[in-house]
């Protein structure tokens, strides 16, 4: 009491078995310290290689001593590795002790083989922290693999993005890296992103620059589980929601229509249709599975009550001239009353939104409205609102919006504009997705290079920017992630980076022009050999 904070760590005054043993196969480990210790999450932080049993594993701390009851045979002829990264702590403070590493062998000699590189993570969350990740290696001859079990090998990612794999046994290994946010030491195919090298890695000397870039993609294979009529509609469900839906039958688009919703397809007809008709229906998911299926289907009277029209608008939307208007309804729309439907911009000023304005996102589902309108400057005002009466829109169940619709878009002025954002990509050949983010990551803007290396944004609001790339190499419009099955990579994403600072940020002010920007590829995944 009163005199100076505690900052020194745990010093370790003897191993059982001593560091760099040999022919050693102990029943259990004691570590002894220099003072009173306690662990922190022992289970996640501790990490023994090769791979043991862990769930008989009993690690405990008692006054200044840890002891490790493994509870089971070891491997002859192999080097162990107990790397107890920050989980040993001081009983007052909490100073983890240091640099702490128990390396011991069953047999003759210590193995030494290295192996090290580096993780990348495509889209990261919010909450995503790298030093989660997991990077293993399993021996060719395992029959398990990243999603059934743990690694032989591992190591977990450090704050800087690096890993190492130290003590390995010369041999061949298929390696993988995951985000492994529940501590399992295997990854979750559903929900935790994860990145594997196609080939096997023959390891007999050491090797450097070992990459991995994590993607997140639901690795089950999409399945049609079920179609029924739901009222007069009909509806299909999937075990996951589809990213592409080709639905062919000569009255799709002119008298059926269709939505996607969570894990379903729904079906509406304009008139009853008792008898069954055919439909030959592919879906395919976000990692390339599909399934191509002959559904029958009958839209038939029905006293169940229809589901109310709903609307979202993309209000607050900032815009120069052309205002980029889109609604969202929960079902298909067939009419419209125009008469009820405005652009206003001040208290007794209008502009009436006539049919040449509209456009369907997709005229085969008719559930998302686009209002083409451009507002020219001599129009004086900053606030522009869209409004629909109660009763503008009618669904293909005759059913009417029943609330009536506003919804707000904000004119910016030119000199308030930046005058244009470019620059190229380099290390990487397109077609190529162009994304300028906000700085919350939000998409603001998006272009397609079909082929060239150059990009160009203009007229844009003055404000702090990212700009992401995603190297379409299927050329379908959208980020693909990997297919672990197939042995197919995730569509590689990069990202503007300041070679001065590392920073992605881009401020844009009005007025400005930023030209000759230069973004680089981020590296494959793959593996440099280090032959010295």
């Amino acid at each position: 009491m009163g005199g100076p904070q505690d900052e020194d760590p745990p010093i370790v005054l003897e191993m059982i078995p001593k560091d760099q043993s040999l022919n050693t196969k102990p029943k259990a480990i004691v570590i002894t310290f220099d003072e009173y210790i306690k662990l922190d999450n022992a289970n996640k932080n501790i990490l023994i290689t090769p791979r043991i049993n862990k769930d008989e594993v009993i690690i405990t701390a008692l006054k200044n001593t840890l002891e490790i009851e493994l509870n089971q045979e070891l491997e002859d002829n192999t080097t162990y590795v107990f790397n107890f990264q920050k989980s040993i702590q001081d009983l007052s403070e909490g100073n983890p002790a240091e640099n702490l590493k128990l390396v011991f062998s069953t047999g003759e000699q210590i193995d030494s083989l290295r192996v090290t590189g580096s993780v990348n993570r495509y889209f990261p969350g919010k909450n995503d922290k790298i030093e989660n990740a997991i990077v293993g290696l399993y021996p060719i001859d395992d029959t398990t693999n990243v999603f059934i079990a743990p690694p032989y090998y591992l190591s977990q990612v450090d704050t800087a993005a690096n890993f190492s794999i130290s003590n390995i046994k010369a041999g061949k290994y298929f390696a993988y890296a995951w985000q492994d946010d529940n501590n399992s030491l295997k990854a979750e195919y559903k929900s935790e992103a994860f990145d594997f090298i196609k080939d096997t890695i023959t390891i007999n000397q050491n090797i450097e620059g070992l990459h991995f870039n994590l993607s997140k993609g639901d690795q089950n294979p999409i399945n049609l589980l079920r179609s029924s009529p739901i009222g007069s509609n009909y509806t299909i469900v999937l075990n996951k929601t589809p990213n592409e839906v080709l639905l062919k039958n000569d009255k799709i688009g002119s008298e059926i229509f269709y939505t996607i919703g969570e894990k379903r397809i729904n079906l509406y007809s304009k008139s009853i249709i008792a008898d069954s008709i055919s439909f030959n229906l592919n879906v395919k998911d976000s990692v390339g599975y599909e399934v191509d299926s002959l559904i029958w289907a009958k839209f038939e009277e029905s006293e169940r009550k229809p589901e109310k029209l709903t609307i979202s608008a993309n209000s607050g939307k900032n815009f120069y001239q052309n205002l980029p208007i889109e609604l969202t309804f929960n079902k298909p729309i067939t009419d419209i009353n125009y008469d009820s439907l405005y652009l206003a911009y001040d208290t007794a000023s209008v502009v009436k939104i006539s049919p040449e304005m509209l456009s369907f996102k997709d005229s085969l589902r008719r559930d998302v409205l686009r209002i083409n309108l451009l507002v020219p400057d001599s129009i004086p005002y900053e606030t522009f609102s869209l409004k629909a009466a109660d009763s503008t829109f009618r669904d293909i169940e005759g059913q009417y919006n029943e609330v009536a619709l506003s919804a707000n878009y904000k004119k910016l002025k030119k000199e308030t504009l930046s005058d244009e954002i470019s620059g190229k990509i380099e290390g990487s050949e397109g077609p190529f997705i162009v994304q300028l983010l906000d700085s919350k990551g939000e998409l603001i803007r998006e272009s397609y290079i079909e082929s060239g290396n150059q990009f160009s944004f203009k007229l844009i609001e003055a404000a702090n920017y990212q700009i992401r790339v995603i190297e379409d190499t299927n050329k379908n419009h959208r980020w693909d992630p990997a297919n672990f099955e197939e042995k197919r990579y995730a569509e590689r994403t990069f990202n503007f980076l300041d070679p001065e600072t590392g920073n992605g940020n881009i401020l844009i002010r009005g007025g400005w022009i930023v030209e000759d920007l230069v973004i680089k590829a981020t590296p494959n995944t793959g593996i440099k050999i280090d032959q010295d």
